[in-house]
Formats: structure tokens, C-alpha cells, sequence
């Protein structure tokens, strides 16, 4: 990964007394400190980021709707990348040597699997529900209830963590790579091979969801933009102070329905490469190399830190529940029952 900033004549090991031990190629000072500073400020934005908006959403009871459950769940699957997966990957990285053995290194990559397939799921239900709520935000209340929500949440994670530990507990991904495998296998490295088949059925999990967010989305923005142009051509005042309240309640749908695009954006260019790449890796005989790969994981890691970055950009209501968290005023008593949207419709 580094090997063009160490001397190619002291050969390191990550574990300097074991024969077995993989070769370690740490970076120099400077560029490590660097790696570390920016690695590590991915991870704390993706935890205290994420939980702010779990915390908002939890406490508020303003807040309280189907869509915003499924946030918050969304918010959670980011949280927990932040704590079990970045720190972790920060090291090895860096110091291109994994220190948190072999038990670990297995839960890592399920965890890994696992937090970007559930993401994946709640971002899909969120498109459909933002959806429905353009098309119809007046008869959506009824359509998307507390219990579809947590149907949706209960698949997103049940499924996503079922199939990651399933596929690395059973060896089903190392059928075929044996001899690949055994010639990795080294002490202090964690690396999980998967072979052509299950790599074809990773990518169509996520591009599955992927293809249906993205024809979602479209169809969203073509009806906002009608909606807009027809709103504009509306010549009669009769018409609408009639109309106000239905387009009042349209355009904040269309408000969390751009908002929430951006962010299923940004969630597609930070994994859809980290994808591509594990295709051409298992059909060409895994060419690509170690830095390569750190960059592609770690676009997709820091996907976790941007989500709550988006919301602060766009929703108030976020911005105001942050302040009130930051400066401790959700410890009072009335505070669940603050009003977040007084500015705002």
C-alpha cells in the first residue's frame, strides 16, 4: 500500500518474533499523522454526527412520524459504522496490519456487510415513502403508518445482518479461492475473499435498491417540477387560498424529498465504485492494488459522517434540535415538547 515511502531494504513485519507474520509497509510520520487526522475525523463525525440525529429524532416528539423512525434507523446503521467499523479500519490502513484478531477481523467485515445493505434498504423505503408522499400528501398519513415503518426497518436490518454473517460463517464466499486464500493467510492480516458468484449477488443486492431509489427519484422530481409549473399558472386567487393548504403540505414534501435524494446521491457515489471494484477484482484474479482499495472503503466509510451533514444543511428543525442538545437544554422537563418548526412550515 505504502511501499514507495519506506526503504525497500528494511523489510518490517507486524509481528517482528512470528515467522508467519504478514509484511508491514507503515507510511513516514508525517503522511501517517495526516491519514490518522483525517480518518479519525471521519469516524467521530460518523458517531456524534449520527447521534445527534438519532437523539433529535428520539426526543422530539414533533419529530415523531413513520418517515423519521426510518431515519433514525438510518442514522443508527451510520452510528454503528462509526464505532465498529472506521476505528479499526483507521489501523489497518495506516499501519497496513490488522492488531484485532482473527475472531474480530470476521465481525468486522459482517459488520461492514451488514451496516451498508441495511443503509441501502432504509434509503429504498425512504424513496418510496417520500414518493407516496408527493403524489399524494394529503391520503400519505394513512398509507404510511408507524407499523409499515417498522416493518420496513425490521427487514432492512433482519435481512442485511442475516445474510452478511451467513455468507462469511459459511465459507460460502471462499468456495473456489482456497489456494488464494491460504496463500493470503498471514498473521496480522484481514483479508476476506469472495468468489464470482457471491460477488455477482452482493452487487445485484445493492443494485437492485439502487436502480429502484433512482427511477424513484426521477419520477419525484418530474412530478414536483409539474406541480411547480402548475402552481405558477394559477391565475385565480379563489383558487388558491383554496389550494394553500394542499400546496403548503406539497412543497415541504418535496422539501424532504430533494433533501433526501441528495443524500441517497451521495450514499450511490460512495459505494457504487467500492462495488465495481470487488467485481473486476474477483473476475480478473483481485488486481487491484492495497491503496486503491483503502481509498475505494474509505469513500464509502465517510459516506457515514456526510448524512448528518446534509440534514444540518437543509432542515432548521436539525439545526435547532442541535443547539438544544449542545447547550443542554433537553435536560428540562418541557423540552420533548419544543416547538422545532416555528419558523417554517
Amino acid at each position: 500500500m505504502s511501499g514507495d515511502l519506506t526503504s525497500p531494504s528494511a523489510v518490517q513485519l507486524c509481528y517482528e518474533n512470528l515467522n508467519t507474520s504478514c509484511i508491514k509497509t507503515p507510511y513516514s510520520p508525517v503522511p501517517r499523522l495526516i491519514l490518522y487526522a483525517v480518518f479519525g475525523f471521519g469516524a467521530v463525525l460518523a458517531v456524534f454526527g449520527n447521534l445527534l440525529v438519532m437523539i433529535s429524532i428520539l426526543h422530539f416528539k414533533q419529530l415523531y412520524s413513520p418517515a423519521n423512525f426510518l431515519v433514525a434507523s438510518l442514522a443508527c446503521a451510520d452510528f454503528l459504522v462509526g464505532v465498529t467499523v472506521m476505528p479499526f479500519s483507521m489501523v489497518r490502513s495506516v499501519e497496513s496490519c490488522w492488531y484485532f484478531g482473527d475472531s474480530y477481523c470476521k465481525f468486522h467485515s459482517c459488520f461492514e456487510g451488514s451496516f451498508c445493505y441495511a443503509s441501502i434498504y432504509h434509503l429504498c423505503f425512504i424513496s418510496i415513502d417520500r414518493y407516496v408522499a408527493v403524489t399524494d400528501p394529503l391520503i400519505y398519513p394513512t398509507k404510511f403508518t408507524a407499523s409499515v415503518s417498522g416493518i420496513c426497518i425490521a427487514f432492512s436490518w433482519l435481512f442485511s445482518i442475516i445474510y452478511s454473517f451467513s455468507l462469511l460463517y459459511t465459507g460460502a464466499n471462499e468456495v473456489g479461492l482456497e489456494e488464494l486464500v491460504s496463500a493470503l493467510t498471514c498473521v496480522g492480516g484481514c483479508q476476506i475473499a469472495v468468489n464470482q458468484s457471491w460477488v455477482l449477488i452482493d452487487f445485484l443486492l445493492f443494485f437492485v435498491p439502487m436502480l429502484v431509489m433512482v427511477t424513484v427519484y426521477s419520477k419525484i422530481f418530474l412530478i414536483a417540477k409539474q406541480q411547480a409549473r402548475k402552481i405558477e399558472s394559477m391565475s385565480n386567487e379563489t383558487a388558491k387560498s383554496s389550494e394553500s393548504y394542499k400546496d403548503r403540505v406539497a412543497k415541504r414534501e418535496r422539501k424532504a424529498a430533494k433533501t433526501l435524494g441528495i443524500a441517497v446521491i451521495a450514499f450511490l457515489i460512495s459505494w457504487l465504485p467500492y462495488f465495481i471494484d470487488s467485481i473486476i477484482d474477483a473476475f480478473l484474479g483481485f488486481i487491484t492494488p492495497t491503496y486503491v482499495y483503502e481509498i475505494l472503503v474509505w469513500i464509502a466509510y465517510y459516506n457515514s459522517a456526510m448524512n448528518p451533514l446534509i440534514y444540518a444543511f437543509f432542515y432548521p428543525w436539525f439545526r435547532k434540535a442541535i443547539k438544544l442538545i449542545v447547550t443542554g437544554e433537553i435536560l428540562r422537563n418541557s423540552s420533548a415538547t419544543m416547538n422545532l418548526f416555528s419558523d417554517q412550515m
